[in-house]
């Protein structure tokens, strides 16, 4: 071991310091597998061109480039500049979309990257797991991932599960004993190595190799590339998509039939005219962009909840936290401010109060009923604190004025107490020596160290900790004064009825006995545990959050019902269940009372508690199983190895960002990074938001694109009655292939974006959460696309029917002007229903200035089209003529009847639901 330490140049008990970790990782590198290497940036831009439809278009440009050359009717081949140019911009806008879509997915990753607990310049780290070095102290404990490869220096019934690098399915008990001789992988117990996890135990090790110099780095080149994620969303809407792209290619195909019947037309270039409209509808009917402005919009969503310390692992949590309608969490640190704070120790001879709060170590004592605290009280308070202080693993510091506890809060608040009795570290060091560690399990619901006593060398003493009545139920006798008595069935039953007591003012009660065994060698295990002697109660509180209560009352007023589920006592949990708002009937299940019920009477007992008190992680798995069960959308909170189980199970499993464990983090779908309720609360909120702003596009997208294909499709079908074929001849339609791809371009783009940015709307929480399994495009939103798009194209029709001479309108304006106000029109609608498209039933005048993103999208659009129609070069490429300020009114006039259409389509949808709330109550 002393080897080791000298060849990599470190102290086992100070370990680096911070200049030479620094220059370490400038030699090693960082911590990580070596990645895939990265697409190179020209082959993302050309795979923007590889759509089968896009091709069509390039296609398309080079042959009207080359119909150009051999007619030669214009001075530059406008048409095949404008599609090319058209063509290469959705290339730009693509890959603008995917490459922000990877860097928010990139930094995603970063925000939930791992870390690891490292000893440098003597004090305990916590530090990314990427940053570790060479030589590094690393400590690890039960639910930890080991971040590199060490050579253990000490353990404590370390267990390791190493069965992804060795096939070893049982845990592997390891030891810091030296190895001898050649020895394989699953024989070095002395080593722990990178990616296996510490099932059990803990250890001090020091890093031998990092990145690709360990086990795994060496087997790196077998491993997959992990499979980019496909939210269900993602899959959903692709099947949209390509359902909508077919029926699209069938319209525009029996649109190209029906022109070639129907019109004059004859010659190759009219012919090709005619191929180049069909692809250039289809192109822009179908919404190719989907997944990635989805993708876009989910990652940056995200990375506003990671500010609100959601930390989202997987992107389709974000969909399903819309619809869950039951939070289980725990009490501790979650629905609490996990700054736990000793306030009551309570002996053979009375209570005791402590003052102070917080983990400074200040604050009076004093007795029950007034006094000094004397005699035999002073005597089991000493003892009992002792035995609290020595069996711990919390570690007391002071930094910069603030008193902190690094590790467990419970055990720190122990700590503290001990020192507000006078108790020193250093005196309780030089006495007790630890010798080993029964660690905590929340199946033995104890945990115990073993110590020799330097004042009684003849003997070693047991420490044992833990839930007061399963640690009584292994006591025979009681300290009382400086003598342990036998302790009778009477004397059970007072300490029980004081644990209530405690339970009952909210008080998290801790038992604390020990016990006297031979000195010499000896197994450190649970047979310690058994023949104790009972030192004494202590209560402690950990307040309620008053975040977390404002979160409580807004979470039941979203429809979604807190559920409490812990490990402590029942009155404490029911107290602050009651105290939150989670439920007032102060009625609470054990999880005894868990084991007894069946799988039907467990469905039942769920609908009506929401308290469950003194669970194990079994019990846990089973509630949210009976609450599916019943057909609810569970998210759940877990922090330990064993909670894995039940995070895995739940809709959302959602692990503890400070006290979680990282094999409950690698099984959760996000991480608190505060631990705290009200957290979780902000993420439905955000999720709801982020869904309700995907819903928002897709109805703006759909509803546009439709809107072009049924004004294509009618204008043909209706080409006698709006007399395009007198208009001139050749193939005359409402608009060019140019001006399709044009509208597509600028109306698609920038306010569909916009729209995926919307501000949360303060009402999002008002309604109960979306129905378990309902899609994204409801039955109502498929009824009022289709409504959209036929306003769309009748009113675009009709103001082209009035541009051109004969038809139902007559009017005097030449084919190209007529195209102009049908192509101004048409994108002047779709603007107007992107205001529209922000709610199904609210009017679109409710915070109608609230997305700024959303009026510089239609400023754009504005400019860009005016360009088009007044820029001379660009009237040539798109075949556009000025309007005059009437022309531009009429337009706008007739574009805006979407708006009012939509409005009276929405108060009547509103009325309705009305009357139905109405009938229903």
């Amino acid at each position: 071991m002393e080897q080791v330490l000298a060849a990599l140049d470190t102290d086992a008990d100070v370990g680096l310091t911070r200049a030479d970790a620094l220059s370490r990782l400038d030699r090693f590198g960082r911590n990580e597998l070596t990645a895939e290497a990265p697409v190179p940036a020209w082959r993302k831009f050309l795979a923007q061109f590889t759509d089968v439809l896009v091709i069509l278009l390039l296609i398309a440009a080079l042959v009207s480039a080359v119909l150009w050359l051999y007619e030669r009717e214009s001075a530059l081949p406008y048409e095949a500049m404008a599609i090319s140019a058209i063509v290469l911009l959705n290339g730009v806008i693509g890959y603008i979309q995917q490459a922000r879509a990877e860097q928010a997915v990139a930094a995603l990753r970063q925000i939930s990257a791992a870390h690891a607990n490292v000893v440098r310049d003597g004090t305990l780290q916590s530090i990314a797991a990427a940053e570790i070095v060479p030589g590094d102290i690393v400590l690890i404990e039960e639910g930890d991932t080991v971040p590199a490869d060490a050579r253990l220096l000490q353990t404590v019934v370390l267990q390791t599960a190493e069965a992804a690098l060795t096939g070893e399915s049982l845990p592997m008990s390891k030891n810091s004993a030296p190895v001898t001789g050649e020895a394989g992988l699953g024989d070095r117990r002395n080593m722990v190595f990178s990616g296996t996890t510490v099932t059990y135990g803990r250890g001090r090790a020091v890093v031998t190799a990092t990145g690709m110099q360990t086990a795994m780095g060496r087997i790196a080149g077998m491993l997959k590339a992990a499979q980019q994620e496909t939210t269900p969303l993602q899959k959903e809407l692709d099947r949209v998509g390509k359902l909508l792209g077919l029926i699209v290619v069938v319209i525009a195909v029996v649109m190209i039939a029906t022109i070639l019947l129907v019109e004059d037309v004859t010659g190759i270039a009219a012919i090709f005219d005619v191929l180049i409209l069909g692809v250039a509808l289809a192109v822009a009917a179908v919404p190719e962009g989907l997944p990635a402005i989805v993708t876009a919009v989910l990652s940056l969503g995200v990375q506003r909840m990671a500010k609100r310390n959601a930390i989202v692992r997987h992107l389709a949590a974000v969909e399903t936290l819309g619809s869950a309608n039951v939070i289980a969490s725990d009490k501790t640190g979650t629905l609490t401010k996990d700054e736990m704070t000793v306030r009551v120790i309570a002996t053979a001879s009375g209570r005791v109060t402590l003052g102070g709060t917080g983990y400074a170590p200040e604050g009076p004592l004093s007795r029950d009923g007034g006094g000094e605290i004397v005699g035999a009280q002073r005597s089991e308070l000493v003892r009992t604190l002792s035995a609290a202080d020595r069996a711990n693993n919390a570690v007391l510091q002071e930094c910069e004025g603030r008193w902190a506890v690094q590790g467990d809060p419970t055990e720190g608040a122990l700590i503290v107490a001990a020192r507000k009795a006078g108790l020193e570290a250093e005196a309780l060091d030089a006495r007790f020596t630890r010798l080993g560690e029964v660690p905590f399990s929340s199946e033995r619901k104890l945990m115990s160290t073993v110590h020799s006593d330097a004042e009684h060398q003849e003997r070693l003493l047991a420490f044992t900790k833990g839930a007061p009545d399963v640690l009584l139920a292994r006591c025979s006798h009681e300290f009382a004064g400086d003598e342990a008595r036998p302790l009778t069935e009477s004397r059970r039953s007072e300490i029980l009825a004081a644990n209530e007591t405690l339970a009952g003012e909210a008080l998290r009660t801790l038992g604390v006995a020990f016990r006297s065994l031979a000195a010499g060698p000896k197994a450190i295990d649970e047979g310690v545990e058994q023949d104790l002697v009972f030192l004494g109660l202590i209560g402690m509180i950990d307040p309620p959050r008053q975040e977390a209560k404002d979160a409580v009352a807004r979470a039941k007023g979203a429809g979604i019902r807190p559920i409490m589920i812990t490990g402590d006592h029942p009155k404490t949990a029911s107290v602050i269940a009651a105290e939150l708002g989670i439920a007032a009937d102060h009625r609470a299940v054990t999880g005894v009372e868990i084991e007894k019920l069946s799988e039907e009477a467990l469905e039942q007992t769920v609908r009506e508690v929401s308290v469950y008190a003194r669970v194990n992680p079994e019990h846990k798995l089973r509630i949210v199983n009976a609450l599916q069960r019943d057909g609810m959308t569970v998210a759940m909170t877990g922090d330990g190895v064993n909670d894995a189980p039940a995070l895995k199970t739940a809709d959302i499993g959602i692990a503890t960002g400070i006290t979680g464990t990282d094999v409950s983090k690698e099984a959760a779908d996000m991480v608190l990074a505060d631990d705290n309720f009200a957290t979780i609360v902000a993420a439905v909120e955000e999720g709801r938001a982020i869904f309700a702003n995907i819903r928002k596009f897709l109805r703006y997208l759909l509803s546009s694109n439709i809107g072009e294909v049924m004004t294509m499709f009618f204008g043909v079908l209706l080409i006698d009655l709006i007399e395009l074929s007198q208009a001139g001849g050749g193939v005359v339609l409402p608009l060019l292939a140019t001006q399709i791809l044009w509208i597509n371009l600028v109306t698609d783009g920038a306010p569909a974006l916009a729209l995926g940015v919307d501000p949360v709307d303060t009402a999002v929480m008002n309604p109960p959460p979306r129905p378990r399994g309902e899609g994204v495009i409801t039955r109502r939103m498929w009824v009022g696309i289709l409504f959209v798009g036929l306003v769309m194209a009748a009113g675009t029709l009709l103001v082209l029917d009035a541009s051109l001479p004969g038809g139902l309108i007559e009017g005097t304006g030449t084919m190209r002007y007529g195209q102009t106000m049908t192509f101004t029109t048409l994108m002047m609608f779709q603007l107007f229903n992107a205001l529209n498209a922000r709610s199904d039933e609210e009017s679109a005048f409710c915070g109608l200035f609230r997305n700024r993103w959303l009026w510089a999208a239609i400023a754009l659009s504005l400019f860009l089209h005016a360009a088009v129609v007044y820029v001379p070069f660009l009237q040539e490429a798109f075949s556009t003529s000025g309007l005059d300020v009437g022309d531009w009114l009429l337009c706008a006039a007739v574009a805006s009847s979407v708006l009012w259409l939509r409005e009276l389509s929405k108060v009547i949808t509103r009325a309705i639901g009305g009357d139905r709330s109405r009938t229903a109550s």
